[in-house]
């Protein structure tokens, strides 16, 4: 891999973030901006607040209006509060004032009074903390020391542009009576909203503008970096060839081979009809068991692979961002860039060995490559690359096409969520494992007890993650074949059943193993085909 365009890939792909931060913040920037258009305010609802004293007081101001306004600072803070309040009791007239802190400390000061401490509005829940007193304070509206106030029956309203400072807001009835029961709304506008708006949206389209041309063009020379990808139904390098035979020396099962099946030729969608066999698709996904599975490693695997999961993570962001370009490139062109799908299917490949090590099925201890490359890693996948696809396809394939297999994919992959009533609202919780890491998590429980992998089991994850990556290739718009719906079971790829009679592990005989080969129970099977008729005299013997 070419260092240079491994640091473009990163900084990309850490400026593409930084931008896309930027512009979620704009986002909701602009949204608030927009719901306080025409002076408005963001209002809590009205709620009543009640306390068995002199006074309700609020020593912070962002208690009433869950906002967060600076109690200190050298300037003053461009936007203002509302208060609009009634008391619970028409016969009574309502105070509310804004003071400093010192001086609403100093005239409640051994007076029995309240301090609003926490409000929460969904459900609507308040914290109260009473501060005992002895004195009965003189009429409020009397003092001099309010910054802004409003007296009166029915409902008053204040309304206050923020200053620097410490200051409370203090809530009583108009006569300094006690108890005190009122119903209050409170709202807060910011004038800074617009222009943070702004400085968001342009720093986030100048960081997307500098990480999104970094991504592709690293993609791009990783892409470039290795072998083209090879035609339909055969790998760019045989199996033997790539040495999966050497670590491998012997099939992965003890037991008898998988009968033999045939395979059509053609490739998909052509297909064979149904029952008739695996099914033929031009991505292709192979895992070699290994035999002498540790015990215990599965365990800690998921550790060990964290420097995988770092780098996939950076991986998988430009793979998003590369199909995005590619479905431009697509739509205009017909054609996906060989280099950008080489790349694409070289993130694929590289999750394919780290899932089949750590979590997808537990395949093997062999630690996998940092390559986005084929390499004799025991697990192996790989696309045909096209040399043709769809314009209109690519407007409705990984949205609309794909939905069927991605609902299946989600029962496969997803772990069970249910709806639960807490505090008034209902609240989506997420529990339990998914489908496809509970028959994991059985295959490394098998393991480790007895300390052989269950060969039907790892048929089944085998199968079931063929599916899953074949979709994934559709949706990427790497292909235009619709996946289909069938489960291949087994280590080999019905496309690449044909190169394994060249490799170590496993193959595909139409024939029994005898004892020396695999621990078979002996025995002799002939080969499929009708027999070959005896030579008659003066026929030449065959070679």
């Amino acid at each position: 891999m070419r260092p240079g365009r491994i640091v473009m890939l990163v900084l990309g792909t850490l400026s593409a973030l930084l931008g896309l931060g930027l512009l979620a913040g704009a986002g909701a920037a602009g949204w608030a901006n927009y719901q306080q258009r025409d002076n408005g305010f963001f209002s809590t609802p009205s709620e009543r607040y009640a306390a068995d004293s002199y006074a309700l007081t609020s020593p912070r101001l962002d208690v009433m209006t869950e906002g967060r306004f600076p109690e200190t600072g050298p300037v003053n803070v461009p936007g203002s509060i509302k208060i609009r309040g009634s008391a619970a009791d028409a016969a009574k007239a309502i105070f509310i004032g804004i003071a400093p802190q010192a001086d609403a400390a100093a005239y409640l000061a051994a007076v029995k009074h309240t301090e609003l401490i926490e409000v929460r509005f969904s459900p609507f829940r308040a914290q109260y903390r009473d501060v005992p007193g002895t004195k009965t304070p003189p009429r409020p509206a009397d003092q001099s020391f309010w910054t802004a106030s409003a007296t009166g029956p029915g409902a008053q309203e204040l309304q206050w542009n923020l200053r620097s400072g410490n200051w409370a807001v203090v809530i009583m009835n108009a006569d300094a009576s006690t108890p005190v029961a009122v119903d209050l709304r409170a709202g807060a506008r910011s004038d800074l909203l617009w222009p943070i708006f702004l400085g968001l949206l342009i720093g986030g389209i100048v960081l997307l503008a500098v990480g999104v041309p970094l991504i592709v063009a690293g993609a791009a020379g990783l892409g470039r970096a290795g072998p083209p990808p090879s035609g339909p139904g055969h790998p760019g390098q045989p199996y033997g060839a790539q040495g999966y035979g050497q670590p491998y020396a012997g099939p992965p099962y003890p037991a008898q081979p998988y009968p033999a099946q045939p395979y059509p030729a053609q490739p998909y969608p052509a297909g064979a009809p149904a029952g008739a066999g695996p099914v033929v698709y031009p991505a292709r996904l192979n895992g070699v068991l290994d035999p002498d599975l540790s015990r215990w490693l599965w365990l800690v695997k998921w550790f060990l692979a964290i420097p995988h999961f770092i780098i996939l993570f950076f991986l998988w962001f430009a793979f998003i961002v590369v199909t995005i370009a590619a479905w431009f490139a697509i739509l205009f062109t017909g054609r996906y860039p060989r280099s950008l799908f080489n790349f694409s299917v070289g993130v694929i490949r590289w999750n394919w060995r780290v899932s089949f090590y750590a979590y997808g099925a537990l395949g093997t201890d062999r630690y996998p490559p940092f390559t986005l490359a084929r390499t004799d890693y025991p697990a192996d996948f790989d696309v045909d690359y096209p040399e043709g696809l769809s314009r209109g396809l690519v407007l409705v394939k990984s949205w609309l096409l794909a939905i069927p297999h991605l609902l299946i994919i989600g029962v496969l992959t997803g772990a069970a969520r249910t709806w639960v009533v807490r505090d008034g609202e209902s609240v989506q919780q997420g529990g339990g494992i998914s489908l496809l890491g509970l028959l994991v998590f059985i295959a490394g429980v098998i393991l480790l007890f007895t300390g052989q992998y269950s060969r039907g089991l790892f048929d089944l994850l085998l199968g079931l993650n063929r599916w899953i990556y074949r979709v994934v290739t559709y949706a990427a718009l790497m292909r235009d074949e619709y996946p289909p719906f069938h489960l291949d079971m087994g280590p080999v790829d019905p496309a690449d059943a044909q190169a394994l009679p060249h490799a170590g592990p496993p193959a595909w005989p139409a024939a029994s193993a005898g004892p020396a080969d695999h621990g078979g129970t002996g025995g002799h099977v002939e080969p499929d085909g009708p027999p070959e008729a005896e030579p008659g005299p003066g026929t030449p013997p065959r070679p």
